[in-house]
């Protein structure tokens, strides 16, 4: 069990892990031990998370979210397969736990009145100097 906040805790059923061998140095164990791991969490089907946590945690995960609404996560940093599977399971806790907070929704403001006559007498001046570098007239 991955223990997220107070509320939200994820059940191994609905996790499931993969192993293949590692990319990277690994000396003679790196064409034996499968060591990588690849930890898909089943999302879109929890029980124990809400819909906008869900929406969230989609656009967060990017590309590792699938087709099928799950979460991939791959770890393959260390040449221990426990302390990937350790670090797998963090990933998957840490972007639950960025899905969990709600931005905070824009207020529009408007620009004050000599902020905007500052920025148009700014285009004006800065107008002024670019009408000067055109050709020079030789006719007088």
């Amino acid at each position: 069990m991955i223990y997220i906040n107070d509320n939200i805790s994820i059940q191994e059923w609905e996790l499931s892990e993969q192993f293949t061998r590692s990319q990277g140095p690994g000396g003679q164990n790196v064409n034996k031990v499968e060591t990588a791991v690849e930890l898909r969490f089943e999302a879109a089907r929890s029980p124990h998370l809400p819909d906008s946590v869900k929406r969230r945690l989609q656009r967060l995960a990017g590309r590792r979210w699938t087709s099928e609404g799950a979460v991939l996560i791959l770890a393959q940093e260390t040449r221990s397969q426990a302390r990937n599977r350790e670090l797998a399971r963090e990933r998957l806790a840490d972007l639950i736990r960025q899905a969990l907070t709600t931005p905070k929704r824009r207020i529009a403001t408007r620009p004050t009145l000599g902020s905007q006559r500052r920025r148009l007498k700014a285009k004006t001046v800065r107008a002024g100097v670019k009408s000067l570098r055109g050709k020079v007239d030789d006719s007088e």
